[in-house]
């Protein structure tokens, strides 16, 4: 049975952002995190799953100077905080194999060292390529109190939560670097009360925060007491560090919560990271009119400084004056850079030199193309001058069905909405005008258009969006064959033709830009297809 004892503890979560990679500045914040931390009466502070070096790390824990790297850096943490206890997450190698590990720190040493057990290997997961299973658990006393350790994917599984409830543990910590998805919170609250139900012990779920190439971190770190009831809550993509009593009831704002709320935040932290990171100064959007380049804008706009970015506007023959009425009031509420570059001129140059080549060929989808492809040609060359990187506007719909343009609206460095739906699109809209009128309600009333001919509308090419994302979503989210989605209430046609548009542009997918995950299954390394393949 377990032995009475008092019960205060003081605990500082840092939930940080760590850079993939950066072994010598992570260190550097972990320190000065840790050392503020004790700073303020914390007796132990946790860091996050593979804090030290980035998460994932991937064929980096391949090298051997990363992973002696690594080490070096965990000895010089231990020895800069001799007296407050503090876990890292970190890679070791260790008799010729390499583990996901997280180390107790202490009195200037590495006290002890948990290797993850349950390594995740799907979706974008790897982590069997990679590390090998750890095999015991690692349990440590403060104060009287036993502390069980378990990394991410272990609280999820039965196997080490039952080794713990036989070890009757006080508090169970959980460190993590869990990929944002929209409503993924609600399944992490429900798995870790479940396991606080299960051992009778407090849990403390620790999450990274920070955008690394196509995912996004998010925080939202929290504790469950062992009456399986949520004490405290951090907040969602920022780095925080709370000094907490794990076992006094504190208050929590659970108002921010939404669905759109947390995705325009999270494509928001994407976005910033990933040109931050890489070291970008500055971005160019192409603007359209339409409602895709205006959110982008919008995102853009609530993250950066409005003189690094720069809008254009390339219009043809076929762009609407509305178009080019909304962009220019979408650019007067932002205040950014903006470019209009008609390209008519090109255009009939381009259709002059294949004159000869095209005779008696109608007008037909070459020559939409084309003007897409001017377009990404002239957005490429002012990102190339002027040091930047173009953000792709195309949606998940879109990049689903290949209603986009190789090599024209595909071009870009990084696609922020390449796996958000054209019905949450519209979602988003709505939400940042919620915040205040930045996208005018004429953009995101107007029926969509690619505006490459005359008279060219969406839904004269594809069904409903709210038709066409459903279907996207139980063939790619949730593996539905045909015949099961039809039974879901849609027509036969509509389905299989889609069904056939996302499996025929495979080949576009592979040559486009990352782009952040925030559905349950992302194009990309989420969702790894054959180009050549018939199923």
């Amino acid at each position: 049975m377990r032995v009475a004892v008092t019960k205060t503890m003081k605990i500082a979560l840092a939930q940080i952002n760590s850079f993939v990679g950066d072994i010598e500045n992570n260190s550097i914040l972990i320190i000065k995190r840790a050392t503020e931390a004790a700073e303020n009466g914390a007796e132990l502070v946790i860091t996050p799953e593979l804090s030290l070096c980035g998460y994932p790390p991937e064929d980096l824990v391949l090298r051997e100077d990363f992973l002696k790297a690594c080490s070096k850096s965990l000895t010089r943490i231990a020895q800069a905080l001799p007296s407050i206890k503090v876990i890292v997450g970190h890679p070791l190698k260790k008799g010729g194999k390499i583990y996901n590990a997280a180390s107790l720190l202490f009195n200037g040493k590495i006290q002890g060292t948990y290797f993850k057990k349950i390594l995740p290997n799907y979706g974008v997961f790897d982590e069997n390529r990679y590390f090998e299973p750890g095999e015991k658990e690692f349990i440590f006393k403060h104060k009287s109190l036993k502390i069980g350790l378990l990394i991410c994917e272990d609280a999820w599984s039965l196997s080490p939560s039952k080794l713990l409830k036989k070890k009757l543990v006080d508090v169970i910590i959980v460190v993590n670097a869990s990929p944002y998805e929209i409503e993924k919170y609600d399944a992490r609250v429900k798995i870790i009360t479940k396991l606080a139900k299960e051992t009778k012990s407090s849990v403390i779920y620790l999450n990274a925060i920070g955008g690394q190439d196509e995912l996004i971190f998010d925080g939202g770190s929290f504790v469950v007491n062992k009456q399986a009831k949520l004490t405290h809550q951090l907040s969602f993509f920022k780095e925080e560090t709370a000094i907490i009593d794990v076992f006094l009831k504190a208050n929590i704002n659970n108002t921010f919560y939404n669905k759109e709320a947390h995705l325009y935040e999270a494509l928001k932290l994407g976005l910033r990271d990933y040109v931050v990171k890489n070291n970008f100064k500055s971005i160019f959007i192409g603007l359209s009119g339409g409602i895709d380049s205006a959110l982008v804008l919008a995102l853009a706009n609530d993250v950066f400084d409005k003189r690094d970015i720069t809008a254009v506007m390339m219009p043809s023959e076929f762009t609407a004056k509305i178009s080019i009425i909304e962009s220019r009031k979408m650019i007067k509420n932002t205040g950014v850079n903006y470019k209009e570059i008609d390209i008519q001129s090109i255009f009939k140059l381009f259709r002059k030199t294949l004159s000869s080549e095209f005779k008696n060929k109608p007008f037909d989808t070459t020559e939409e193309n084309l003007q897409a492809r001017i377009r990404g040609v002239l957005l490429m060359a002012l990102s190339n001058k002027f040091s930047g990187l173009v953000i792709s506007t195309s949606n998940k719909s879109e990049t689903a069905v290949g209603y986009t343009t190789l090599y024209g609206d595909m071009v870009g460095g990084f696609a922020l909405l390449k796996d958000v739906p054209k019905t949450w699109v519209y979602k988003l809209a709505h939400y940042r005008n919620s915040i205040s009128n930045i996208i005018p309600n004429e953009i995101i009333k107007r029926p969509p258009t690619a505006e490459l001919r005359h008279d060219q509308l969406d839904q004269n090419s594809l069904p409903k969006y709210e038709i066409l994302d459903k279907i996207i979503e139980l063939y790619i989210e949730k593996d539905l064959d045909i015949a099961s989605i039809v039974k879901e209430g849609f027509s036969s046609k509509n389905v299989n033709r889609v069904v056939k548009l996302i499996n025929n542009n495979e080949f576009k997918r592979a040559q486009s830009p990352i782009g952040p995950k925030i559905t349950h299954r992302a194009f990309g390394k989420d969702r790894r297809y054959p180009i050549t393949f018939k199923h």
